[in-house]
């Protein structure tokens, strides 16, 4: 027997085939095209999509396609944070004594609470040791300068898993790619200089911060080379170790700074408060532990010392867009876990609550590999569309402002501050930009020469051709929707 589907459902499916139709019907101009087929990048796969301030798609190549993001992810990831945290949302780092004061003493342990904070650092304050410096003050002020016990870090907030899922060897010695931990400082890094002021064939004088720390090896088989060579870095830690090979040339009189990673950061935390107490007179006569139970934790027979309170998250999000920090991202995605389910922190359960967030802003969450919140791992796949649509459906949040403007300005600010500068649109375009190997991307907001406002997606993935090439498409693409629209 024949059976006929109800009038209703068949008028349904009509509208939304005929919607959908309207929606996907956009075609790149040929223009655009042109551009992309005469460059060295032309091989690469493209994605370009613009929409007018309604979401109507006004220029579409491959926008269906699943693409690899890069940073362009941290667009979602902070508008998830902004979401489920909240803009004033704030990191409260606590100081405990356990025993009591006797005289000049404190008999008993220091224990140091991680929050979860990325921000104890010199990016957001004058100097990167300003929290002992502050507790030393406090430690002073009750005449104490002497500490029997130990100091002991609590990190349990976070698991003991390092690094997201696909992260790659090979960046794990540099500034962006760190160990994400609850307890954390100077972004979990040492800053290296290096001066090749000796003679030619010598090895380059080297220092580092916080205050030449022992807690890092250096092993510096660098070569000061002639004057008119061009400096070729090579830093390398080695995997489950604090020792740092540097074989980097430097041509003669040049001088080189390099954020380079460490291992265990709460322990790296607590090492260098101690030898902030030691230096100031306070001396510590236990051991540094570590305590990792996050759920025998308590608090009860702890007395609280001090306590730091961060900036409000909002400012942590324009430092995270405007600088394109992985480990802000990654922070507060395990700050996410803790918070959205009350348990400790992870990436996969924070980058669960992300996929929440991200289906609810109107991604086919179906068609969505999240392995980090920063972008950088390659198996992170998302719609181009989607990511472009997301662009005009989170204008009507009540946080859009915060996240807006944390956008860097093309020519201005950011990580976009040296590009567009001499283009038609210089200081028009706001918005985020991305890199990893064989992908670039770029997704913001346009303002044109006729006074729209356009969310445009562009993003190259798999390309051979330098950087600087597929940067100079891009340019030429948003100079032509800049004209044309």
């Amino acid at each position: 027997m024949t059976k006929y589907l109800p009038i209703k459902f068949l008028i349904s499916t009509v509208f939304l085939s005929l919607y959908f139709t309207v929606q996907s019907s956009a075609q790149v101009s040929s223009q655009i095209e042109h551009i992309i087929e005469t460059s060295q990048a032309r091989n690469a796969f493209w994605v370009v999509q613009v929409r007018d301030s309604s979401g109507f798609v006004l220029e579409d190549l491959n926008g269906e396609k699943l693409v690899r993001p890069a940073s362009n992810l941290k667009l979602v990831s902070s508008g998830a944070f902004l979401e489920l945290l909240g803009p004033d949302y704030t990191f409260k780092t606590k100081l405990f004594g356990r025993g009591y004061q006797d005289g000049d003493r404190w008999r008993g342990d220091l224990v140091v609470k991680g929050s979860g904070d990325p921000s104890i650092n010199g990016d957001f304050y004058d100097d990167p040791l300003f929290l002992f410096e502050e507790w030393f003050s406090i430690l002073d002020s009750l005449g104490i300068t002497q500490i029997d016990g130990n100091i002991v870090a609590f990190d349990g907030l976070f698991d003991d898993v390092p690094y997201p899922r696909g992260w790659e060897w090979d960046d794990l010695s540099y500034y962006y790619a760190p160990e994400i931990n609850a307890l954390s400082f100077n972004s979990n890094v040492v800053n290296l200089e290096v001066r090749a002021d000796g003679p030619i064939g010598s090895v380059p004088s080297i220092q580092w911060s916080p205050f030449n720390t022992p807690y890092v090896e250096f092993i510096n088989e660098q070569i000061i080379t002639p004057p008119t060579t061009r400096f070729n870095e090579s830093y390398r830690r080695i995997l489950g170790t604090n020792t740092i090979i540097l074989r980097s040339t430097l041509p003669r009189g040049y001088y080189e700074t390099e954020p380079l990673s460490i291992m265990s950061p709460s322990l790296f935390f607590i090492d260098t408060f101690k030898r902030y107490l030691e230096l100031s007179e306070i001396r510590v006569r236990g051991q540094l532990l570590i305590d990792r139970d996050y759920y025998n934790w308590q608090e009860e027979n702890l007395v609280l010392i001090a306590q730091h309170e961060s900036r409000p998250l909002y400012e942590m999000i324009r430092w995270l867009n405007q600088e394109s920090d992985n480990f802000f991202s990654e922070m507060l995605t395990k700050t996410l876990a803790t918070e959205v389910y009350n348990t400790q922190g992870s990436t996969d359960l924070g980058l669960q609550a992300i996929k929440e967030f991200m289906h609810s802003t109107g991604f086919d969450t179906l068609n969505v590999s999240l392995r980090d919140a920063s972008g950088m791992a390659p198996a992170t796949i998302l719609n181009g569309s989607d990511l472009n649509r997301y662009l005009i459906n989170i204008k009507d949040k009540p946080w859009f402002g915060y996240l807006y403007d944390s956008l860097s300005i093309g020519g201005v600010n950011g990580t976009l501050g040296h590009r567009f500068r001499n283009s038609s649109f210089n200081q028009q375009f706001y918005g985020k930009s991305g890199f990893v190997s064989g992908v670039r991307s770029l997704t913001g907001y346009l303002d044109t020469k006729s006074g729209q406002r356009v969310a445009v997606t562009i993003v190259t993935n798999n390309y051979t051709a330098r950087t600087a090439n597929v940067d100079w498409v891009h340019e030429r693409i948003l100079d032509y929707i800049y004209n044309g629209y």
